[in-house]
């Protein structure tokens, strides 16, 4: 990974924007992101991130989430290069359960 820097929110913050009706973007595979992921956030892997990314709002700050943090990382530096606000959640998925927050499992973003 470059020098570059990747703005960061830890867990709680993620819940305080959420519920102010925040855009989250999981960017772990389907598996992942059906057996538990942050309620209303929308999937989009990493790996397909570059051709779908006009699925992601560019007049919104949007938090990326992976499983702990590392993909998460990449997906956030990427879309922050082509112009969009994108803030990365530090522990990721994993964080966010572990903190106690909801977790919801399936295909929809809940």
């Amino acid at each position: 990974m470059s020098e570059t820097t990747v703005p960061e929110v830890d867990v709680d913050r993620l819940a305080e924007v959420r519920a102010e009706g925040a855009w989250v973007l999981d960017v772990r595979q389907p598996d992942e992101y059906e057996a538990g992921h942050v309620p209303g956030a929308h999937l989009i892997p990493l790996d397909q991130l570059s051709t779908r990314h006009t699925e992601v709002p560019h007049d919104e700050d949007v938090y990326v989430v992976c499983r702990g943090g590392g993909r998460s990382a990449v997906a956030t530096e990427a879309l922050n290069g082509a112009g969009y606000r994108a803030v990365n959640v530090a522990g990721g998925t994993q964080g966010w359960a572990e903190a106690g927050n909801p977790v919801v499992s399936g295909t929809e973003p809940g």
